[in-house]
């Protein structure tokens, strides 16, 4: 979901129109602004946690998913357990492009604190879209609501096995999104790893894809993978990301590789931090037309777990 506008996917012999996510500033390191608490001090100038930081936003013991390859040991996570607004010791609101409206004609504007749009309820991440126009000083004009929550400067990491467990919001016109940019440059030098897409228009499949300056212009490198439940039940997408490739599976059946060739950052910026994204946009180049009568609609992450080689 980068600020290119129109990418494409390329896997097997085929090629599929499909927009990177929207999202870094090309000027600089991913993400942009983001809106910082309500006291005098920034939610951006919270301390990071590094990749070797072992720490969860919940005492609760985790039950892993069993799909975690071997010799991988847990290193955060967040499982959402705590009722109320999303937990900013581990995630901040980004709303860089509210006024001026977001990349890939991508229709929504990203709200702050506001529970209606993202909160933890039963154990869940709850992002939620409306139809509807707010009063705020950074608004833009847009006819929808959602949330999109990052842990940059936060959470960030290098290589790893990420598992992320989610129901798809469905709907015409619905791109939710579970991605990573690169902290030490911008889009696309400092690539891109959409773990997931999702888009109303075509309830049944979901995209892994990959971004970088190698693929710029018109390259998105990924795979699509058939899912008839993503609508209806909850499943677990993931990466495993080591300096040699970078694996896309679901549910732990590998679907897209998408390899190191030895040829530079251009191909290969994924040997530097990365930190997540999750966001569900509406409209834009990929999502297509939104249907106005589908609304509330509710993107579902049950956890967002990193695993490492300690």
């Amino acid at each position: 979901m980068s600020t290119f506008k129109w990418a494409t996917l390329l896997f097997a012999a085929a090629i599929v129109p499909v927009s990177a996510c929207g999202g870094g500033s090309s000027g600089g390191s991913g993400g942009g602004t983001v809106s910082p608490p309500p006291s005098s001090s920034s939610s951006s100038s919270s301390s990071s946690s590094s990749s070797s930081s072992a720490s969860s936003s919940s005492s609760t013991s985790v039950t892993h998913s069993g799909q975690v390859p071997a010799g991988y040991n847990l290193v955060w996570s967040d499982e959402f357990n705590a009722e109320g607004l999303p937990d900013e010791s581990n995630w901040l609101y980004d709303t860089e492009a509210n006024r001026t409206g977001w990349y890939n004609n991508e229709k929504q504007y990203y709200a702050v604190r506001r529970a209606e749009n993202s909160k933890t309820e039963g154990g869940v991440l709850k992002i939620t879209a409306f139809k509807e126009t707010i009063t705020a000083a950074d608004h833009g004009g847009q006819a929808y609501t959602s949330a999109r929550l990052i842990t940059r400067g936060k959470r960030e990491f290098t290589y790893g096995f990420y598992e992320i467990r989610a129901k798809m919001p469905c709907g015409v016109g619905t791109w939710p999104a579970i991605w990573m940019l690169g902290t030490t440059a911008g889009w696309p030098d400092g690539g891109e790893i959409d773990i997931m897409e999702h888009v109303g228009q075509t309830p049944n499949k979901v995209f892994g894809t990959i971004h970088n300056r190698s693929t710029f212009g018109t390259w998105g490198v990924g795979a699509e993978k058939a899912l008839p439940e993503a609508c209806s039940a909850f499943h677990n997408f993931q990466i495993e990301w080591t300096d040699a490739k970078i694996d896309f599976f679901i549910d732990g059946e590998k679907y897209h590789t998408y390899a190191n060739a030895g040829t530079g950052n251009a191909q290969w910026p994924f040997d530097k931090p990365m930190y997540l994204l999750l966001n569900m946009a509406i409209g834009g180049d990929m999502a297509g037309p939104v249907d106005d009568t589908i609304f509330p609609r509710t993107f579902e992450i049950d956890y967002v777990r990193v695993y490492q080689k300690l």
